[in-house]
């Protein structure tokens, strides 16, 4: 979340730091997740970004656990067909992309 917020604002982990009072190592290490800050630092970190963080709170989905139940139902050799049938119509889609925009 902090690496994404400073993102948006165009800052490098240096401004970020520099923003907090921080060092650039110490931001390295929060987004590379080898420290976990509370939620008000994060909170903080956000507003250096210029941006505010607004937690919500809603439904859990489970969808992902469904699938992959649906999945393991599956043999290996049937999980690898499906997986041809997605990345040729991912290429396809990228294809088409790509000719209505030259034709642009």
């Amino acid at each position: 979340m902090v690496r994404e917020a400073r993102r948006r604002a165009g800052l490098t982990q240096a401004d970020l730091a520099r923003r907090v009072g921080t060092t650039q190592s110490a931001i390295a290490r929060l987004e590379g997740g080898r420290t976990e800050p509370d939620l008000s630092r994060v909170v903080e970190l956000a507003r250096a970004c210029g941006l505010e963080l607004v937690p919500t709170l809603r439904e859990a989905d489970d969808s992902d656990w469904s699938l992959a139940e649906m999945n393991l139902q599956l043999t290996v050799d049937e999980r690898a067909r499906q997986h041809d049938s997605v990345l040729r119509f991912a290429r396809e889609g990228r294809a088409a992309m790509r000719a209505s925009r030259d034709r642009a």
